[in-house]
């Protein structure tokens, strides 16, 4: 009996013990995989052989996937981000990089205050920018969480097209669970889509390179439709509860201001009734708080496809305009009505 015991002990233990590299290579998806990645691209099949062979399945990674901050109530998640140790070190960031901010926002038209908060918000000002091996969370997600497999089986082939453009070491390369990385944390499909090469030294290097990574993060924002000078956000009241019949889960500006207003909309500021906007609910510890977000609240979204996201990314670009210190050398370029259309 007690034979019989250890080896349903053992078993279980070899059953739930995280995947090991050699399991990596006795899937048929990653065989697949490698046969496409040769035939499409022309990899060496040796080469990716080895590369998967030293790759490891990671249920860190898994267990990270399933809680995503943005499944917190906004007074949760809030608190992640707009807190004082942030605001200081945005402040600092944003003195430190001042010229090429300034010569970013010239050039792309994205506000100094937005691309730094997003950096914030993404890596802490390049300060945590993860510590997993991307081929890891990249294989563990292809091939081991069918919810998303497609999307991440895309990424693991753009990473790998990546690392030989960029002459990386794929095993070397390090980033979020998900496999996001550098300063900004774009996914390998955003890097070779949307990464430049701002101070023109051959390289684009969005982990060490602020210059690189400010510019990128502004390219993206500006070819996914971001409007130079115009709103992203506003808090707005109701008269009633009649605006939860508009309240839906989309992020796209869907409905004028002038429809908005015959559900009892209001807002301290005139807006334009031309103009689309997305009536947004944020909850607190007691009540909540409306918002409308317009076409460059839904571009901040493209970074990552969350209403909180976006809004913490707003309310922090704020607060670092508010506590920065050389105020005078960004007047001209953060005019104070980006908040709401006056």
């Amino acid at each position: 009996m007690l034979n019989i015991l250890n080896k349903t002990v053992v078993l279980y233990l070899l059953m739930n013990i995280p995947f090991a590299h050699a399991d990596m290579l006795e899937k048929e998806e990653v065989r697949i995989f490698m046969t496409e990645m040769v035939s499409k691209h022309g990899f060496a099949f040796e080469q990716l052989n080895s590369l998967f062979e030293q790759a490891e399945i990671s249920s860190t990674v898994l267990e990270a996937i399933s809680r995503p901050a943005e499944d917190m109530p906004w007074y949760k998640y809030r608190r992640i981000f707009i807190r004082g140790d942030r605001i200081r070190l945005g402040v600092e960031f944003l003195e430190e990089h001042r010229e090429i901010l300034m010569a970013v926002e010239k050039t792309y038209g994205v506000p100094v205050e937005i691309i730094v908060a997003i950096i914030g918000v993404e890596t802490r000002f390049g300060r945590n920018a993860g510590n997993y091996k991307v081929i890891n969370s990249l294989a563990t997600l292809a091939f081991n969480y069918p919810k998303r497999s497609k999307f991440f089986r895309s990424e693991l082939e753009q990473f790998l097209l990546l690392t030989r453009e960029q002459k990386l070491e794929p095993l070397a390369a390090k980033g979020s669970y998900a496999g996001a990385m550098g300063i900004p944390q774009f996914m390998p499909s955003s890097y070779r889509a949307y990464a430049v090469d701002y101070d023109k030294d051959g390289f684009i290097d969005i982990w060490n390179n602020p210059a690189d990574a400010i510019g990128s993060v502004a390219n993206y924002l500006k070819v996914h439709g971001w409007q130079p000078d115009e709103s992203i956000t506003c808090q707005v009241t109701a008269k009633s509860e009649k605006y939860k019949e508009i309240l839906t889960t989309g992020l796209k500006p869907d409905m004028k201001i002038l429809e908005l207003l015959d559900y009892g909309i209001t807002a301290k500021f005139n807006l334009k009734f031309d103009n689309k906007a997305k009536l947004l609910n944020y909850e607190l510890e007691n009540g909540n708080e409306l918002w409308l977000g317009f076409d460059n609240f839904y571009v901040i979204t493209r970074y990552n496809h969350s209403a909180l996201y976006a809004m913490a990314v707003y309310q922090l670009s704020q607060e670092i305009l508010k506590n920065r210190k050389s105020k005078s050398n960004f007047k001209q370029l953060m005019p104070n009505h980006r908040e709401c259309v006056k």
